[in-house]
């Protein structure tokens, strides 16, 4: 009874510190345009370490270049020319997965170690109408798009695997589909989820809560990265950390009964995971708690805070270069 006790009150204090979907902060200044590594020679491998550097110009190019709705037949198959285009110049090569209501894309690129298993990073690529959809979810397509680069001839361990779900916005379909194939979580070892990782907000006030909480929110500022894992798989939400104070913040969310609890935790491509016993962290800068542009035509990339862009999408890729190993 004790333990039950203590499991439920556990659950009532996630709940009250995600206050509806995730909590939101603001961001800690970031430094300017990280230096870009020089590309290697295709083929040509190299050992993996916490070194490799987000090329900040390119990560926003490829919103840029998405800055337009992606709800429509034509308008996702125009993103998937795009996605896959960028997969093949960096030696990827994707490939297009049909399910009734769309198609996903997936790539993957062997490790070394045919037991050590794989990690998957995804993505959603759809967007709700008549919304551009510039921080939900072209920022997180851009962050996998840089680690396609980054990781092009990286030499690691473990699997690497890339998604790009489609059909997000209309009941997770896509990363649903995704999980249904029995080989696609074969040795799948964790998943990382990016969904919307561009904004962030510093004036008093603008990180928004539930009404009612009993508790003193943690910030009213929108200034951190959050990451949202099951509690049964707390080493794949340990690995995101802070390794320089130029990043942002964190804040780890270790949920409980696989969101029973928190049901507002399961509103993007992790459920799906949860549901199969995969462990899987999404990565948010807490959607429509902190961006007043979430699901509207004005999520353009002028408003995507580029330095807070730039560090979430190094720690991203930070912790998948520790996942790989």
């Amino acid at each position: 009874m004790i333990k039950k006790w203590l499991w439920v009150l556990l659950g009532v204090m996630i709940v009250l510190t995600i206050g509806g979907f995730f909590p939101q902060s603001e961001i800690v200044p970031i430094v300017k345009n990280a230096p870009v590594q020089q590309p290697q020679t295709p083929g040509t491998p190299r050992n993996v370490n916490n070194t490799l550097l987000v090329d900040s110009n390119q990560l926003f190019a490829h919103v840029q270049k998405l800055n337009f709705q992606r709800y429509g037949k034509m308008e996702r198959m125009y993103t998937r020319s795009y996605i896959t285009n960028e997969l093949r110049k960096f030696g990827w090569q994707p490939q297009l997965e049909k399910f009734p209501q769309g198609v996903n894309i997936f790539t993957q690129r062997p490790g070394t170690n045919k037991t050590a298993g794989a990690i998957l990073i995804a993505a959603h690529y759809d967007t709700v109408p008549a919304s551009p959809g510039a921080d939900d979810n072209a920022t997180g397509i851009a962050v996998i798009l840089e680690i396609a680069r980054l990781f092009n001839s990286a030499s690691t361990p473990k699997t690497l695997q890339l998604a790009f779900f489609d059909q997000e916005e209309t009941g997770l379909l896509g990363s649903k589909a995704f999980v249904s194939q029995p080989t696609h979580l074969k040795n799948l070892q964790g998943a990382i989820i990016i969904d919307m990782v561009g904004y962030a907000c510093y004036t008093s006030g603008c990180q928004k809560y539930p009404t009612g909480l009993p508790v003193t929110p943690p910030s009213d500022k929108g200034d951190f990265l959050a990451v949202v894992g099951d509690l049964e798989t707390l080493p794949l939400l340990n690995t995101f950390s802070n390794s320089s104070e130029n990043l942002p913040k964190i804040l780890k969310l270790p949920i409980p009964f696989k969101g029973l609890l928190t049901p507002d935790t399961l509103r993007s491509d992790h459920a799906p995971f949860w549901y199969q016993g995969v462990g899987a962290v999404l990565v948010t800068d807490t959607a429509n708690l902190r961006n007043p542009h979430y699901h509207q035509p004005s999520d353009i990339p002028e408003n995507i805070h580029r330095e807070f862009f730039t560090g979430a999408a190094q720690i991203i890729i930070n912790a998948t270069s520790s996942l790989l190993k």
